[in-house]
């Protein structure tokens, strides 16, 4: 791992070398390398919604354009400073981003990239046939920016502008990724039902990702259209922005350097391309397009984690960053909610039933759960658990019944909502984030206890509040004995492991209740042993819980009262030894308990 004094050491000599190019180099050099960075940008915004929040946008190029035509129509036309254009720019972009994305983003998968692709083309076609913007001859004459009087019309002059933007829009994204929304971003490819477990909304989530990454695609031409000082609607079309998702591919989409290492490899290969070819055959125009993609096959086939992933592999991550730790003094700890009094019901069932067409999976259940009890709902395969459960955390809705938690029908509210009341669950399928480390695992179950946004994240003006968000989540892996593995990735535990981390994150929201959806599911027996030494202690400690599960010795051991279930209705319900010996839950059991 690469120490915070390493970082800085390598940070600063990129930053003396930047700084050094304009020096040295010739206009050519200084020009293209004007061009990498505003590239950078635009991947940048790539990297972080198409590689870390897992949607593709083939439309990012239009975004560059709505900024470069919005600034470059107020300063020629209206008379307006480009600083004004600035503002103008990135507030049209914004707004034109959040109208958009409202429209697409809950589509879901390629139907979501090929609405990029329909408005990516709309809005090209739309710079060349309005008047004002001067149709398909664009708009010339764009006055240069200045600062303090001073012209950047040149190449060497707007060169320190266009890298500082790039830095601070990096700095920015590593800010953001490394906070509460950011969690929630990278939580984005675990599906809105892990997002929604801990209070995320993962459409307002992936919105707000969507309309962050077109700010900087903004931000970019309003830099290229000042830089160029001519706009016109062919460099912001779609094959515009596949060059731009070539960039982030090519550099690494899971890594923020992967933007400018992209941006920097597809540019430079595209002039080296118009310098070569020329002198192999006269058809160079023809031939670039195939040997551009030729190269494309070739990285992706070797490094399909794009240049920096290749590197990454090659070093074997010695020069990767170490995870976010808890804070070496304690801090004032997250607010608590008052939890009931053992023994008052927090959870009721009244007469639940879910149909799915002629099939009932749940008829008529009733039960209650009691505070500090640990409740079992068991049943053999197929029983109609499982519905049951998402019937409970609202992941589907009821056909009819009543479901009352803490005194409130949550029957038909949003998942997230549930979970901001106090209902935190863990997954039959286990749903971790493998390359967040575990104490980041463990802090996005905090999500709803926490307000920082993406600006006030991006601005490191939540760092308060992440103290305490992370030493929430080295508490809560102290709690469950994997305090001394926080910086582990959480990819790389042993399945059993990962359940209990699980409960770590569930833990994290600070739940009245905890439903837990066959935690001993694929655990061998000494992880089933250390899952219930788990469980009780929690117990100790004033936990609520309420165990779906199909092994019926595992929870008859660990469990206050039980409730049988088979072929969808409630068989019985009482204390483990009542429940053990009657005859209708054996037969349901096929006679393995006896």
């Amino acid at each position: 791992m690469m120490t915070p004094r390493n970082r800085m050491f390598l940070a600063a000599a990129i930053v003396l070398l930047l700084a050094l190019v304009p020096q040295v180099a010739g206009n050519f050099t200084v020009s293209l390398l004007n061009d990498v960075g505003i590239g950078a940008l635009v991947a940048l915004g790539l990297v972080l919604f198409t590689g870390i929040g897992g949607a593709t946008s083939f439309g990012q190029a239009a975004f560059v354009g709505i900024a470069a035509y919005a600034s470059a129509w107020l300063t020629t036309t209206q008379g307006m400073s480009p600083w004004i254009g600035l503002v103008f720019a990135l507030a049209l972009t914004g707004l034109s981003a959040l109208a958009i994305g409202m429209l697409t983003l809950r589509l879901g998968g390629h139907f979501l990239s090929l609405s990029t692709i329909a408005w990516g083309l709309s809005i090209a076609m739309l710079f060349g046939n309005v008047e004002a913007l001067g149709r398909h001859t664009g708009l010339s004459n764009i006055p240069p920016l200045r600062i303090a009087g001073w012209s950047l019309a040149e190449p060497r002059a707007i060169y320190y502008l266009i890298w500082g933007l790039v830095g601070l829009a990096f700095l920015f994204s590593r800010n953001l990724l490394s906070s509460r929304p950011g969690r929630a971003i990278r939580g984005l490819r675990g599906g809105a039902t892990l997002l929604a477990s801990v209070g995320a909304d993962a459409y307002r989530v992936r919105l707000t990702l969507f309309v962050t990454a077109a700010l900087f695609a903004g931000l970019a031409g309003w830099l290229y259209a000042h830089m160029n000082r001519f706009v016109s609607p062919s460099p912001f079309d779609v094959r515009a922005s596949i060059e731009y998702l070539l960039m982030a591919v090519a550099g690494g989409l899971g890594q923020l350097v992967g933007a400018l290492v992209g941006a920097a490899l597809v540019l430079m290969l595209k002039n080296g391309l118009q310098d070569v070819l020329p002198l192999l055959t006269q058809r160079a125009g023809q031939l670039e397009a195939v040997a551009f993609a030729a190269a494309f096959i070739l990285l992706l086939h070797f490094a399909r984690g794009g240049l920096m992933g290749f590197v990454r592999r090659w070093t074997r991550g010695r020069w990767a960053a170490r995870p976010a730790a808890a804070p070496a003094q304690p801090v004032t700890p997250l607010p608590q909610r008052t939890l009931p009094a053992r023994g008052t019901p927090i959870l009721s069932v009244k007469g639940a039933v879910k149909r799915f067409g002629g099939l009932v999976a749940v008829n008529e259940v009733s039960f209650d759960v009691n505070a500090g009890e640990i409740m079992g709902l068991i049943g053999p395969n197929g029983a109609g658990k499982s519905t049951m459960f998402n019937l409970l955390t609202c992941t589907m809705p009821m056909t009819s019944g009543q479901v009352r938690f803490m005194d409130r029908d949550i029957a038909g509210l949003p998942q997230r909502e549930v979970a901001r009341l106090g209902l935190a669950r863990t997954f039959q399928h286990v749903k971790l984030r493998p390359h967040m480390s575990l104490l980041d695992n463990v802090a996005l179950g905090a999500y709803a206890r926490t307000g920082a946004g993406v600006l006030k994240a991006g601005l490191r003006l939540d760092r308060a509040e992440e103290q305490q968000v992370l030493q929430e989540a080295q508490r809560q892996l102290d709690r469950i004995g994997l305090g001394d593995r926080s910086h582990e990735m959480a990819g790389s535990l042993p399945l059993g492991t990962q359940r209990i981390l699980e409960i770590a994150r569930a833990l994290a929201a600070d739940p009245v209740l905890l439903v837990l959806d066959e935690p001993a599911a694929g655990l061998r027996r000494k992880e089933k042993m250390a899952l219930g030494e788990l469980l009780r202690k929690l117990q100790g400690e004033g936990v609520t819980i309420l165990i779906v599960e199909h092994d019926m010795d595992f929870v008859m051991k660990l469990v206050d009262r039980l409730v049988v279930m088979n072929f969808g209705s409630k068989l019985v319900e009482g204390v483990p030894a009542v429940v053990r010996a009657d005859e209708r839950v054996q037969a349901a059991y096929l006679g393995s308990v006896v």
